[in-house]
C-alpha cells in the first residue's frame, strides 16, 4: 500500500513538471484530505462545519497558485498543512466571535490566533533575520516570506539562482542554529 505522502508528493512532481492530469488528480486528492481536516478542526473550535468547502478551497487556490515554492527535495504534506493551517487561522480570525461563545476544548485554537503572540513572532523573527548577511537575508524574504519564484528572487537580489537556492540553505541553517542557541541561553 502506498502512503498519502509518497502519492500526493510523485502527483505534485509530476504536476511541476508540467503534467495538467497529475495536478487535477493531486487537487482532487487534496481536496478530501483538506475537507476532513476542516470539518475536524471547526468542529472542534465549535464552528459550521458548512464552512469546511469554502476553507477547502481557498487552499486549494493557494496551492495551485503558490505550488512554485513547494522544495521538491522536502516532504509534500507539512508543506500543505500550512497552508491549510494559515487559512484556518485567517478564517478564525475573520470570523472572530466572543470568546465565551467557544467550548473550552476550542481554547488552543483561540490562543493560537492571538494576535499578540504573532506580533511578538514577527519581532523575533525581524531581529533573527538581521543577524544574516544581506545576500541570504535578500533570498528568504523573497523565497519563504513572500513567496516568489527563485528566478525572481534572484533578480531581486541581484545574485544567481542557484547562489539563492544556497543562500536560503545556509540562512536557514544559520537561523536555526541561532534559535538553538537562544533556546540554551
Amino acid at each position: 500500500m502506498i502512503s498519502p505522502e509518497t502519492e500526493l508528493r510523485k502527483l505534485m512532481l509530476a504536476s511541476l513538471d508540467g503534467n495538467a492530469v497529475a495536478h487535477r488528480a493531486l487537487l482532487s486528492r487534496l481536496s478530501g484530505h483538506l475537507r476532513a481536516y476542516y470539518r475536524s478542526k471547526l468542529a472542534r473550535a465549535g464552528r459550521s462545519v458548512g464552512d469546511a468547502e469554502d476553507l477547502v478551497q481557498e487552499a486549494v487556490l493557494a496551492i495551485h497558485l503558490k505550488r512554485h515554492t513547494y522544495d521538491p527535495t522536502e516532504p509534500l504534506t507539512p508543506w500543505v498543512h500550512a497552508i491549510a493551517r494559515f487559512k484556518l487561522i485567517d478564517f478564525l480570525r475573520r470570523t472572530r466571535r466572543s470568546t465565551t461563545d467557544l467550548p473550552i476544548d476550542a481554547a488552543e485554537d483561540v490562543t493560537a490566533g492571538d494576535d499578540r503572540s504573532g506580533a511578538e513572532s514577527s519581532l523575533d523573527l525581524a531581529r533573527l533575520m538581521e543577524l544574516l548577511p544581506e545576500k541570504m537575508r535578500c533570498s528568504i524574504v523573497a523565497v519563504k516570506l513572500d513567496g516568489r519564484s527563485v528566478a525572481e528572487a534572484a533578480a531581486r537580489c541581484g545574485v544567481s539562482e542557484s547562489s539563492v537556492k544556497i543562500n536560503i540553505h545556509r540562512g536557514l541553517k544559520r537561523l536555526a542554529a541561532s534559535i538553538a542557541k537562544e533556546s540554551r541561553a
